[in-house]
């Protein structure tokens, strides 16, 4: 995975790819997916502004606790999470390469289930193989998230849209901005593979938001 600039949260993500690309790559997003903007856009948009919903549509927002476990059914994810930080340079420091099954979440940011969107991040592959989010490509609308938290609740995400963008050209206010309700980002790379520069030339993101039923 490779560096991608987060002007709304003021930090970079930086996310390590390998040099051992597998037979066919990760799944990646489905077209018409990839081209359908996100029902629920990440922007500073304030709360009151929001279109009224109903209680049973959108649960309140959860308080703050820190992820624990995220489990994604539909492509057999089940792995503990990391607090993540900022190195020296500001950069997003990312999960232990060494450890395929972990995913990390930016602890100075918004927890799973609080207002905002919260954000997290894994490995695609290492040098192993496969790694925690090699799937996320293949998900789609109305698949569903849970992550397990500290204060033994569980906030349950549904998928809004999966979509992959090129580095070069990635939507910083979109993903990272602020947002009324509780949201949340699984960042990965995907996209093409460039051997001559170890990386892929896209990231792919999971945009979904919280449901009942955690």
């Amino acid at each position: 995975m490779a560096v991608v600039a987060a002007a709304a949260v003021a930090l970079g993500v930086l996310m390590v790819d390998n040099d051992l690309q597998n037979d066919g790559g990760p799944p990646q997003p489905a077209a018409a997916q990839s081209a359908a903007p996100a029902p629920r856009p990440a922007t500073p948009a304030a709360p009151a502004a929001s279109a009224p919903q109903t209680a049973e549509a959108t649960p309140s927002v959860m308080k703050a606790s820190p992820p624990l476990r995220i489990r994604i059914p539909r492509i057999k994810v089940d792995a503990p999470v990391t607090g993540l930080g900022l190195d020296a340079s500001g950069v997003l420091t990312v999960p232990p390469a060494a450890n395929r099954n972990l995913a990390g979440w930016y602890k100075d940011g918004v927890a799973p289930g609080a207002r905002g969107a919260a954000i997290m991040l894994g490995h695609v592959d290492t040098k192993a193989g496969p790694a925690v989010f090699w799937g996320l490509g293949s998900l789609g609308k109305g698949d569903r998230i849970a992550v397990d938290r500290a204060d033994g609740k569980t906030a349950a995400f549904e998928v809004d849209a999966v979509e992959s963008f090129a580095k070069s050209d990635f939507p910083d206010e979109r993903v990272y901005g602020p947002t009324p309700d509780a949201q949340l980002r699984l960042i990965t790379c995907g996209g093409a593979y460039d051997r001559k520069k170890r990386d892929y030339l896209e990231n792919v993101v999971v945009f979904a938001h919280l449901v009942p039923g955690g």
